[in-house]
């Protein structure tokens, strides 16, 4: 027998639909970013794409503290944040490394359609996180695989050849961390993000023209996010 609970405050209610509309306000930063995107103003997109990725990591706590699910049953946060996090994190981003000039001209359409198409089917999969709370595949992180593409530059054969394994790995059941939810080593994890952000914002005031020591930490952190769990599983066998 479900325990009574009485009816939410008007208050209540009140503060959990401003969460709500604090989320949504993500799609309204992915507007202005495609805007930039469009005009090719690279460093305000991801400036503007930075800020939608600050929104998503402060209303998922908001949210559980305020108890929206509760508060406003007709109200699916989830339903809201995918469709932010599907225009932040695959869609504004697929058209920047689409329209860039960073991928083979011949390769650029199809591997936009394919990044979003992929990211679609991704986003409707159930099992995209395990239950210790890692990501399964590629996680479609989109908004900071273009980010990486923009800071090393690499040659357009390598830049499409990279895309494409991205795309193919969403498909593979290896595990990415998720650096706030996964409890092992959650210090040095979080540590690690903070410092990628501080390095990131230097790289876009620097409009990607770093030095080699920013570029070099900036992948490490990377390849930490990517392998560490594949490593972990490989040693402790």
């Amino acid at each position: 027998m479900k325990a009574f609970r009485p009816p939410s405050s008007r208050t209540a209610k009140a503060a959990a639909f401003s969460v709500h509309v604090f989320t949504a306000l993500g799609a309204g930063v992915a507007l202005i970013a495609m805007m930039e995107a469009v005009r090719g103003q690279w460093v305000a997109m991801f400036t503007w794409l930075g800020v939608a990725l600050l929104i998503d990591g402060v209303d998922g706590p908001l949210a559980r503290k305020i108890d929206v699910v509760r508060v406003l049953p007709d109200w699916s946060g989830d339903a809201l944040d995918f469709v932010v996090d599907f225009i932040t994190y695959v869609f504004v981003p697929a058209y920047a490394i689409m329209a860039s000039g960073l991928l083979l001209p011949w390769t650029a359409t199809v591997l936009g359609a394919a990044i979003v198409v992929s990211s679609a089917l991704y986003f409707a999969d159930r099992r995209m996180k395990t239950s210790d709370n890692h990501f399964r595949g590629f996680p479609a992180l989109w908004n900071v695989a273009a980010f990486y593409l923009f800071l090393l530059q690499p040659p357009p054969a390598a830049a499409s050849l990279a895309v494409l394994a991205l795309i193919i790995l969403t498909f593979v059941p290896l595990h990415v961390i998720h650096p706030v939810r996964v409890k092992r080593w959650r210090r040095l994890n979080l540590a690690l993000i903070a410092l990628w952000g501080v390095l990131a914002l230097v790289a876009l005031a620097q409009g990607f023209v770093v030095a080699w020591p920013v570029t070099s930490v900036l992948s490490a952190i990377g390849l930490y996010i990517v392998g560490a769990d594949a490593v972990i599983r490989l040693f402790t066998r």
